[in-house]
Formats: C-alpha cells, structure tokens, sequence
C-alpha cells in the first residue's frame, strides 16, 4: 500500500457521500464496514482509495466527484436544497452540469440578501469555511434606512451584545466603509455567519437594512451575473484550502 494514497476510513466514507465522518465511526463500530471482505472495526485504520475494496452493508461504495460551485443569488430564493413552501432554492438555479450529485449551500443567505454563495458537496469545505475558529472574511454592502452615526460605527467595531439572539454573546464588525460618500450605504466586513448577523448588528442599535449584498466570501467575488453560476477553479478551492485550514 502507498502511504501517500492511505485514508482514514471514516474519512473514506464521508468522501464517499455516505455520512458525516461522526457517524461513519459509528457504521465502523457497529461492524457494517469492510474493506477486501474484512470487517473492519478499528477507527485508525486506513484504506488506499486506489486499490482497496470498501463495503457499507455489504454494497461497494466509491469516492464521488467533489464539486464547488459560486452563485451570485438574487433576492427571493431560499439558501436551501428543498423547502417546504415550494419556493425557489439556490439548488434550482444551478443549470450547469452537476454530475447529479447532491449539493448543498456553505452557510446562507437570507431570502432577501444577494450575493455570493457556494454550493458544494464537500462536508469538509463546508465546515473549513463556516466554522467561526477559521475567521473566515465576508463583506457585505449594506443599504440602512438612515445615516450611520459615528458613534455607532465604533460600537459596531468594538462589539456589542446582539438582544436578538439571547445569548448575551459580543458581536462586531471588523471594519465599515462608507460607500460613494453615502453615509447611507457602507461596506462592511465580518468573521462571522450566525443568521441575521448584519442585520441583527445593526438593528439591535436601530438601524434597518433595506439591502443587503454579500460583496465576497473568503475573497471570492460574484464576477458572473445575478442568478448565475459557475465552477470554482482547482487553484480557487486548493487557495481557500490552503488558507483557512489548520
């Protein structure tokens, strides 16, 4: 076996689409992984994706194709891969070729809020890109229904307590420009991607966002068009990567 092709096997699975790694160690645990005939029960055990035979109850599974995609969403479609109220999805808008894999949104947008969205079929990149220790950059062009005044420009930059989460947690933001001299319409730049979080920001000092565009996502533009989409490159996804993982 070449080291270099060796993979955990609860990483294997979770490549394979079958589950989260979390509970990939379960299937392994309860011994309903095989690998060349052999049930395997041992957690460190790797496999090479090249040559080894791998079974989850008793059918061979694979390695699927990873896929990143951008989105440049427009207002009035849910970040979703169903719902339940029959709208729009930002899965519906992709009409390039998928392999029909089964993608997902990293993270989300509001129903309302436009801008850059990945969609994906990698657990892994999802989670590199969400989870707040990799301090992930978003910058969003904010449209409030009055002028930001500098006193609360420097609240939002030195943190305050969004009332409307309950969890008494301090929030901010990291920076704020003002846009086109309008003192109406900034930009903004934040770490985090609890839901609301702009919105919450600012409404929990008054201020109501009318517009709200995500600008760019780990520095990645919306450089397509409203409502298109395309493929991430190999050099976008191995910089991100390369970027943000530990």
């Amino acid at each position: 076996m070449n080291p270099m092709n060796q993979i955990r096997l609860n990483k294997y699975l979770s490549q394979c689409g079958i589950s989260s790694r979390r509970k990939a160690e379960e299937f392994i645990l309860q011994g309903r992984v095989l690998v060349n005939e052999k049930t395997i029960t041992d957690l460190a055990f790797k496999v090479d994706a090249g040559k080894d035979v791998v079974r989850l109850d008793g059918e061979k599974i694979s390695p699927r194709k990873n896929i990143y995609l951008l989105l440049n969403k427009p207002r009035g479609i849910v970040s979703t891969t169903s719902d339940e109220r029959k709208r729009l999805t930002v899965v519906d808008l992709i009409k390039i070729p998928h392999a029909k894999e089964k993608i997902f949104p990293v993270g989300r947008l509001d129903y309302d809020t436009t801008g850059v969205l990945f969609l994906t079929n990698d657990g892994d990149f999802s989670n590199l890109l969400t989870h707040p220790k990799n301090r992930v950059p978003r910058v969003y062009e904010v449209r409030l229904d009055r002028v930001l005044q500098e006193k609360d420009k420097e609240k939002l930059l030195s943190g305050i307590t969004l009332k409307f989460t309950g969890s008494g947690r301090k929030a901010k933001l990291t920076k704020i420009f003002y846009k086109n001299n309008d003192r109406k319409f900034v930009e903004v730049t934040c770490i985090e991607g609890r839901n609301h979080y702009v919105k919450n920001l600012f409404g929990t000092l008054g201020y109501r966002v009318i517009n709200l565009n995500r600008k760019s996502f780990a520095g990645i533009t919306a450089d397509i068009k409203i409502g298109a989409s395309r493929y991430l490159s190999k050099t976008e996804v191995d910089e991100l990567i390369k970027t943000y993982a530990e």
